[in-house]
């Protein structure tokens, strides 16, 4: 998460504050020397933006936009623009990763344990045959009039892309003040300054030793982004995790975390869950191939990275 330098220079008025969203505690600090409540009215306009992202690609709300669309399957269906963009991107990635990430997992994780509201703790399910095997190839996206026709029932799954997309929406409402900082459960982006005028720093959590940072990076106007297998585990079996990789039918292996820094939070996000997938053999030529920075930890506590991540480790 965000963490400020250590120095004796004046520290600029800030307000944080914190809230639940997509199974997580998010955190949203916004700098600037600014009455509170003008901070706290921008702070809110970005905690009602993420809300929207969430309204409409959750698959644990039965009102959302995305279990609409998985309800009409064969069916050419009007979607929200930020539903069809969240899908959009999700396909473009499962064709990058010849479908090894792949959104219409979401019948799999649902039978893996991966099916409780973290609101509620209501079990949640889509009553979606699991015997049709499914495929982002199955997902039609018509972007003339912002529709989707899903060729076979299925249970979407854009948790890899709505976390990220709600981030850079929330960022958006921000960006008036000289520093923000969104920290999303192992998501962040920065912009600007810290507190104390410097650019932030980052820490990248350890996957084996969760108390310390296994890396700290300097960033500015930018995200940070982590998927890993520690903190998520089914309730059914506790050597199954939610990264399910459908080209081999299980969970992935070889990796503990991968962290993928990239200007925006959908593209680092996604990123970092399909180079998890991909394993530790490919995760690090994907990325570099697309251009980004990661840093990589494998199940053994080795690290892999980027030639360019040695441009951000403070």
């Amino acid at each position: 998460m965000p963490s400020c330098a250590h120095n004796t220079k004046r520290e600029t008025p800030n307000l944080a504050e914190s809230f639940l969203l997509m199974g997580t505690t998010v955190t949203i600090r916004v700098v600037g020397d600014a009455p509170d409540l003008r901070m706290q009215e921008s702070i809110q306009r970005a905690i009602g933006a993420m809300h929207a992202v969430e309204r409409a690609c959750s698959r644990f709300d039965e009102d959302s936009a995305l279990r609409e669309l998985c309800r009409h399957p064969g069916q050419l269906t009007p979607v929200p623009p930020v539903l069809f963009h969240a899908l959009r991107i999700a396909c473009e990635v499962s064709h990058l990763t010849a479908g090894v990430f792949d959104p219409t997992v979401g019948r799999i994780l649902e039978l893996q344990g991966f099916n409780r509201h973290y609101l509620t703790g209501e079990e949640i399910s889509s009553g979606v045959p699991s015997n049709i095997p499914t495929s982002y190839r199955d997902i039609i996206l018509v972007q003339d009039n912002l529709s989707v026709r899903l060729d076979k029932p299925m249970m979407l799954d854009l948790g890899a892309v709505a976390k990220g997309l709600a981030i850079d929406l929330a960022a958006k409402e921000l960006g008036e003040w000289d520093g923000f900082a969104i920290d999303a459960g192992g998501d962040v982006y920065v912009h600007g300054v810290d507190p104390m005028g410097e650019v932030w720093t980052v820490g990248v959590e350890d996957p084996h030793h969760a108390e310390e940072p296994i890396a700290l990076l300097r960033a500015g106007d930018m995200a940070v982004c982590t998927s890993g297998s520690a903190k998520r585990r089914s309730p059914l079996d506790p050597d199954i995790h939610h990264l399910w990789n459908p080209a081999e039918n299980r969970p992935a292996r070889g990796l503990a975390s991968c962290t993928v820094v990239a200007p925006i939070a959908v593209l680092a996000d996604v990123s970092a869950t399909a180079a998890f997938l991909l394993g530790p053999d490919r995760a690090i030529p994907f990325i570099e191939d697309i251009g980004l920075v990661a840093l990589c930890v494998k199940e053994n506590g080795q690290i892999l990275q980027t030639h360019t991540m040695k441009e951000y480790l403070t």
